[in-house]
C-alpha cells in the first residue's frame, strides 16, 4: 500500500470522526477542516509543523478582527479598504518570523474568521483542534504504510526462507 492511500484511509476515518467531535462540542466542523488543511499544506511534519499551523491561523484570527474592528469604526467604505491592504501587508511580512512563515495559514485564519462573522471565540478552538486533527490523519497514515510495509517485510523474509528450505 503506498503512503498516500495510507494517508487517505486514515484520513477518512478522522474526518469523520472529526464530524462527530465537532457537532458534539459546538464546533464549526468546516473551521477545523480549515485548520487539518493548514497542517496538510505546511508539509512541515511533527510539533514543529502543528504549532507553526496553529501559530499562523490565530494570528489570521488577530488579523481579522483587527479589519473588523478598526473598519467599524468609521462608516466610509473607503477606510475599510485602506484597513485592509494594510493589514494583508502585515499578514505577509510577519513570515519573517519562522513560526510565523507559513502565510497561507494566516489567510486562512482570517478567512475563517470573516466566515464565521468575527465569532473568534468559536473559530480559535476549531482552527486548533483541526490542526491536531491534521497532525493525527497524516501522522497515522504513516504508522499504517509503515506497519503494513513491516508485514510485507516479514512476509517476504518467510516466503524467501520457505524456498531455501
Amino acid at each position: 500500500m503506498s503512503v498516500l492511500v495510507a494517508i487517505a484511509i486514515t484520513t477518512g476515518i478522522l474526518s469523520g470522526i472529526w464530524g462527530w467531535v465537532a457537532v458534539s462540542l459546538g464546533l464549526l466542523s468546516w473551521g477545523g477542516f480549515l485548520g487539518c488543511t493548514t497542517y496538510f499544506a505546511l508539509q512541515r511534519d511533527g510539533i514543529k509543523g502543528v504549532g507553526v499551523s496553529i501559530a499562523t491561523n490565530l494570528s489570521g484570527v488577530f488579523w481579522a478582527m483587527v479589519i473588523i474592528k478598526l473598519s467599524s469604526m468609521v462608516s466610509l467604505d473607503i477606510i475599510g479598504y485602506v484597513v485592509t491592504a494594510i493589514v494583508a501587508f502585515m499578514m505577509c511580512v510577519q513570515a519573517k518570523k519562522s513560526w510565523l512563515s507559513f502565510i497561507p495559514g494566516t489567510f486562512i485564519g482570517s478567512c475563517a474568521t470573516f466566515a464565521a462573522n468575527g465569532n473568534w471565540q468559536l473559530v480559535i478552538p476549531s482552527l486548533v483542534v483541526g490542526v491536531i486533527f491534521g497532525y493525527l490523519m497524516k501522522s497515522s497514515g504513516l504508522w499504517l504504510h509503515a506497519k503494513l510495509a513491516e508485514k510485507k517485510t516479514a512476509d517476504t523474509d518467510c516466503d524467501t526462507q520457505l524456498i531455501k528450505d
